[in-house]
């Protein structure tokens, strides 16, 4: 099987930075990508039970790997549910396919979100972890429009090895995240 092309990527063009802007010479130590995990919360199927079908479905389709049906722990009376209710639906990517859905998630659906003008790069959590939201899971290429039923929204989690924010946001900028640019973000605050 071929190497993915983000992977190959990493090893000939990010390593070398890292390792020059952190000072880090023992590959191991150097950030790399963990897993990526892709969630979609599926609120609305207490009132359609077919959502939950359709969420896992897509999210089949756009990952290329079955997803897990989360369900609720506990019981909400104010949202009328009921412990062991089907409410959302994640994958979790390790290897290659983490590779292969980060590779079309920056050069296809990234660019296909209507007016994009770059990611937060406030997204981080603090330990190197990225969080990105995406409203619609028609920016994915796979998604048959005719066979759409809802549009959902999806949450994307990106965890690395990474120490803080900044050898974070350094890994995934060399592997092509499009991050506003500092400037861009202040003035998109006022």
């Amino acid at each position: 099987m071929a190497v993915p092309r983000l992977l190959e990527k990493y090893r000939a063009e990010v390593i070398p930075k890292l390792k020059e802007k952190f000072g880090i010479q023992n590959l191991l130590a150097l950030p790399r990508l963990e897993k990526i995990v892709v969630n979609m919360g599926v609120g609305k199927a207490l009132e359609n039970k077919n959502r939950i079908d359709h969420a896992v479905r897509d999210l089949a389709t756009i990952t290329g790997q079955k997803p897990v049906v989360a369900k609720a722990r506990r019981s909400v009376s104010g949202f009328r549910l009921r412990q062991g209710n089907p409410i959302g639906v994640f994958v979790t990517l390790r290897r290659d396919k983490m590779y292969e859905f980060l590779d079309r998630l920056i050069s296809i659906a990234i660019p296909r979100i209507r007016d994009f003008r770059g990611l937060d790069p406030k997204g981080f959590d603090g330990h190197g972890n990225y969080n990105m939201g995406l409203s619609e899971q028609i920016v994915f290429p796979e998604i048959n429009l005719d066979k759409l039923e809802f549009v959902q929204g999806m949450n994307v989690t990106i965890v690395t090895t990474a120490r803080n924010d900044e050898q974070g946001f350094e890994l995934l900028l060399g592997l092509g995240m499009p991050f506003k640019r500092p400037a861009e973000a202040k003035t998109g605050e006022n």
